[in-house]
């Protein structure tokens, strides 16, 4: 794992803030690093390479080691078929391909997509585990409609850029 990306997580071993044992039968257990994640994917408009496809042990996902082009280094989840040396990229102008972030309102109906935000600049929320997908189903002026894992139908509204800290519909 890319080293810079890796924090410890101290175990708790089933002990609260005063110290005392809580949660019985806890504790042991492999030394876990978080690797971590970015799934607010900023980096609009610039082309990041996949170094590599990588196990998680703290999550059911692989991960994805990209290269920006000026030598920053970033994890995200792997979409399935993704592979070393595949180049993407995230914004309004990125092509609908396997990897690439684009916002809802750029979708075409019918396509799987994962690591949804709820609410603009907050991260992916929605549809992060391991196989997962939602469907787009609709577009409906600044609604966009989509089929959760668990059938659920939603609607995610398309904030504008300047309302970027109001609290969007879900």
């Amino acid at each position: 794992p890319e080293k810079s990306l890796l924090v410890s997580i101290p175990r708790k071993g089933g002990r609260n803030n005063t110290g005392r044992i809580t949660a019985k039968r806890r504790g042991g257990g492999h030394k876990l690093l978080y690797r971590v994640i970015d799934y607010r994917r900023e980096k609009d408009g610039i082309e990041a390479r996949v170094a590599g496809i990588e196990y998680d042990p703290i999550r059911s996902a692989y991960i994805a080691l990209l290269i920006y082009k000026y030598g920053e280094k970033r994890y995200i989840l792997a979409p399935a078929g993704l592979t070393d040396g595949d180049v993407v990229m995230s914004g309004k102008d990125a092509e609908i391909r396997n990897g690439n972030c684009l916002p809802l309102m750029s979708i075409p109906d019918g396509t799987t997509v994962h690591n949804i935000e709820i609410d603009r600049g907050r991260g992916a929320q929605l549809v992060r585990s391991a196989g997962s997908g939602a469907i787009v189903i609709a577009q409906e002026g600044e609604y966009t409609h989509l089929e959760l894992p668990s059938k659920e139908i939603r609607n995610r509204q398309e904030t504008p850029p300047c309302q970027r800290g109001r609290r969007s519909t879900a």
